[in-house]
């Protein structure tokens, strides 16, 4: 059963163990939805649930067994899609790779929308905003003469030069974690600059420049201010910092 509460996370609580190793569980979740009010509130809801599962288990089962008007969004839940990033105990995660054991359950367990973007409902944001400043950066391969006959040999070398950045999963995790991107939102965002990366330093393409001129806008690149929020928050371990950083001296030295 589910109880509306007005009160901000952080209250105290149990998880209790039970007889068949499940655990009590509750799930402080923030709400919204414009067609009721306009202000936001916390409910909670307690489950019993094994502590070996994934947040995206508890929500499943939130939805399905407590109330259906819970909204979020998730697509594969193996942490490949990157739908499901969310603020789970103050932290940007995949609930789909979060283990309930993992996040203090002895406590509510609070989950909220990541921040910096819309809330449409509940933990459903706009994405618009952040997929348009990755399409700005222009994240495909540019090449000039013919198209080839076969595909574009490339050493292992320069393969590994842009590795880390290729495993960007567009979740937003990185960006919304990042508290200039909060207070202005014309700023790219550690992830668009990511995948800029990713092609800048592809011994391949040849829009390196033209990018970088992009980036060297006044809501680009240098808006970082290395707090390293956008490297604890990526749930697939890139080091975003270190990439802002490489484009930042690329910027300077034109080398790359």
């Amino acid at each position: 059963m589910s109880t509306a509460v007005m009160e901000q996370p952080g209250q105290s609580g149990t998880a209790e163990p039970t007889t068949s190793g499940m655990i009590t569980v509750t799930f402080r979740i923030r709400r919204f939805n414009p067609e009721v009010s306009a202000d936001a509130s916390w409910e909670d809801f307690t489950l019993e649930i094994d502590s070996k599962d994934r947040v995206l288990d508890a929500l499943h089962r939130i939805k399905w067994e407590q109330d259906g008007t819970l909204t979020f969004r998730r697509s594969c839940a193996h942490g490949i899609c990157g739908s499901d990033a969310m603020r789970i105990n103050g932290r940007n995660r995949l609930a789909c790779k979060t283990l309930i054991k993992d996040i203090s359950p002895e406590k509510p367990i609070t989950v909220e929308a990541i921040k910096g973007l819309t809330v449409l409902k509940d933990l459903v944001v706009d994405m618009e905003p952040f997929f348009q400043a990755y399409r700005d950066v222009m994240p495909f391969l540019v090449t000039s003469g013919n198209e080839p006959t076969r595909e574009r040999f490339q050493s292992d070398e320069d393969r590994a030069r842009f590795d880390d950045t290729t495993k960007c999963i567009l979740c937003a995790a990185c960006t919304s974690s990042c508290p200039i991107y909060w207070n202005d939102g014309q700023y790219f965002g550690p992830a668009a600059i990511v995948n800029a990366h990713r092609f800048i330093f592809d011994s391949r393409d040849e829009a390196g420049e033209q990018r970088l001129e992009i980036l060297n806008d006044k809501d680009g690149v240098w808006r970082c201010r290395t707090t390293f929020n956008c490297t604890d928050a990526c749930p697939r371990g890139i080091e975003v910092t270190k990439a802002i950083q490489e484009v930042k001296r690329a910027l300077i030295t034109r080398r790359f």
